[in-house]
């Protein structure tokens, strides 16, 4: 008796079936996929029980004549592909000639159909992929397709299926990402009797995700558009405050089609680094258009599986986009602004003018001028701040640097050790190999702070400023972190540091003494300055400038750690977590006294939008509004 049998064709048919279908969902995705190629404006998707006994598709699509709907359900039968031309430049959803071939293999199949302008349809009726019934019939034009049972004949396959409404869940996702995919077209779903979504159809990408999505997600997304070398992408991507703690709300779409790309996931979230909380992922509906050829679809059999001939213009796409869009949103605080602002701030309601373009007075000007007329021409926008030599005594503030006014250091009062002036800045280039990291431009013309009012602290923790009809209250250790961490960033390599008058001593781990050893060059870019003491003591000589002396020693110690998980990660995102930790250690403390000057640099940060999340991407501000408070003590109701 031979070992070697050759499977018959029927029983090929259900081993080839678990690579299409692999659970309800599956079908309705391939079904929905044919009648949007098709041609259809409206689809309907109805189910029950899970989908693993009734998935109804109804589409006004071209339909089918008798003859094609005939051997539509054999394998590799299909009217998307004419030869392997055809397979370096795919447009349509489907294309193997799998789907139905697979889905009738395993599964009891009632079929209406009609040709657009024909007189009459076709009624066909399988099981197990064989033509049990076949008639003409009265039916619209366009095509149902009615699948029930699903696995009966593949027990193995049935009892790994979950409950109905897992399976369910899963059929109205699969449905939903098809929906998003193709905004020009109507999609609804129907689950046990109950309408669960209906898309317009209108073309509309915003009215598309927020039919699909529902009000609260679509108002925390923010417009992203971009384009690199033929690449467009367009869509919407979450603002950081909103981050959740999975992927499940990233949708990508290549050319209509839903995909899983870690490419994509990695530009995206490359986007978010340092605005996004640790361990929170951004949502996004996002859209890649480009050249057929340059996309193969034709990886997996589920086709969620694609590779791109230009990997790196694709990832610039979606990284600078999402960049884009996060760089452009509004700032935390939205406050009104009242008369008087508008009155220095714009010339006209129609061409505004920024503060420092007042008009020059003619002499003798003011001594015939009422405080009125010099507040309403805009001469007193607000008091320039005082030179180095004439702020208070006991002032940390340091003068800001253009463009970016973060640029300064903010020191508690509660440091207990002295400082020397900070140490000249370093001119010995940066090492070989050393990548170029490109920054966006930085807008030369400081952002516009509103006026405002600094009423005080709560719990020496959160900065109150009145602004108009609101209260914006503000972590003031949040705010200086990321003024801190941008700071050190637009320092490039060359750290600004401190020498200290008392050096500090502290004795690390024998692996931690290994890494200030291995990356010492790293240390000295950082600011520091460290060097042996003994047999296994080190003396820390100087640190990065601005940060507080007591916490030395912590600092290395997560930098030391940052340095050991990081062997996995590139150069630049290794180099960003480290300025996270300096950052945070040179940031003052909550129950920290902090003197007024230094709580105004803070409000006028906020306020003007230059700051809004923290470098591990927790929010530096929330506003209450007057409405609130009058709610609160039931003012109004």
């Amino acid at each position: 008796m031979p070992v070697i049998q050759v499977l018959s064709p029927h029983l090929a048919d259900m081993i080839a079936a678990g690579e299409v279908v692999e659970r309800p969902a599956s079908v309705v995705k391939e079904l929905v996929e044919n009648a949007f190629d098709a041609g259809a404006k409206n689809v309907t998707v109805e189910l029950r029980g899970g989908g693993a006994t009734y998935i109804r598709v109804t589409d006004d699509g071209c339909g089918m004549a008798p003859e094609d709907a005939g051997v539509a359900f054999l394998r590799h039968a299909t009217s998307k592909l004419r030869d392997e031309k055809g397979l370096e430049s795919i447009g349509t959803m489907g294309f193997r000639g799998e789907a139905l071939a697979a889905i009738s293999a395993v599964s009891r199949i009632e079929l209406t159909t009609r040709p657009r302008g024909a007189a009459e349809g076709t009624r066909m009726e399988l099981e197990a992929g064989d033509i049990r019934e076949m008639l003409p019939a009265g039916c619209p034009e366009g095509t149902t397709m009615i699948v029930r049972d699903l696995f009966y004949n593949t027990p193995a396959r049935l009892k790994f299926l979950k409950s109905d409404r897992s399976e369910a869940s899963a059929c109205e996702l699969a449905a939903l990402r098809c929906a998003l995919g193709r905004p020009e077209l109507s999609v609804r779903l129907i689950r046990d009797g109950e309408e669960r979504f209906f898309s317009p159809g209108d073309g509309r990408q915003d009215s598309c995700i927020y039919s699909l999505l529902g009000r609260k997600a679509a108002s925390q997304l923010l417009l992203c558009t971009g384009e690199n070398g033929g690449v467009r992408v367009s869509g919407y991507v979450s603002s950081p405050s909103a981050g959740r703690g999975n992927r499940r709300e990233q949708y990508f779409f290549c050319n209509g089609r839903f995909i899983r790309s870690s490419l994509l996931q990695a530009a995206l979230e490359q986007a978010y680094k340092n605005s996004l909380l640790v361990g929170r992922y951004p949502s996004c509906v996002l859209y890649l258009d480009l050249a057929f050829a340059q996309v193969d679809v034709n990886v997996h059999p589920a086709k969620t599986e694609v590779k791109f001939s230009d990997e790196k213009r694709v990832f610039d796409a979606v990284y600078y986009a999402a960049l884009s869009a996060l760089q452009g949103e509004a700032r935390t605080a939205q406050v009104p602004l009242s008369a008087s602002t508008k009155s220095v701030t714009a010339a006209s309601p129609d061409k505004p003018r920024p503060v420092s373009a007042s008009p020059v007075p003619k002499k003798d000007f003011y001594q015939s001028m009422s405080a009125e007329t010099f507040r309403a021409n805009g001469y007193a926008a607000r008091p320039a701040a005082p030179a180095r030599d004439e702020r208070p005594q006991g002032s940390s503030l340091r003068q800001a640097s253009a463009p970016y006014q973060t640029r300064l250091d903010l020191k508690p009062r509660a440091s207990s050790t002295e400082v020397a002036a900070p140490a000249p800045v370093s001119t010995v280039p940066a090492p070989a190999g050393t990548p170029i990291v490109e920054k966006p431009v930085q807008n030369v013309e400081s952002p516009a702070v509103p006026d405002h009012k600094i009423v005080g602290e709560a719990l020496k923790t959160y900065l109150i400023v009145e602004v108009g009809e609101e209260l914006v209250l503000i972590d003031k250790h949040a705010a200086h972190e990321r003024m801190n961490f941008d700071r050190l960033r637009a320092q490039e390599r060359h750290i600004l540091s401190q020498t200290l008058l008392t050096p500090v001593t502290l004795r690390p781990s024998g692996d931690d003494a290994e890494l200030l050893d291995q990356n010492a060059a790293l240390l000295r870019e950082l600011g520091f300055e460290i060097e042996p003491f003994g047999e296994a003591d080190y003396i820390v000589r100087a640190v990065p400038a601005g940060m507080d002396v007591g916490e030395t020693a912590s600092a290395l110690e997560e930098i030391c750690e940052k340095l050991r998980r990081g062997k996995a990660q590139g150069e630049q995102e290794v180099w960003d977590e480290i300025l996270h930790t300096v950052a945070c250690k040179a940031a003052i403390k909550a129950g920290w006294d902090t003197q007024v000057e230094e709580l105004e640099v803070l409000a006028e940060a906020v306020l003007s939008g230059r700051v809004k999340y923290c470098p591990h991407g927790r929010p530096v501000s929330v506003t209450v509004t007057r409405r609130d408070l009058d709610k609160l003590f039931k003012r109004i109701v």
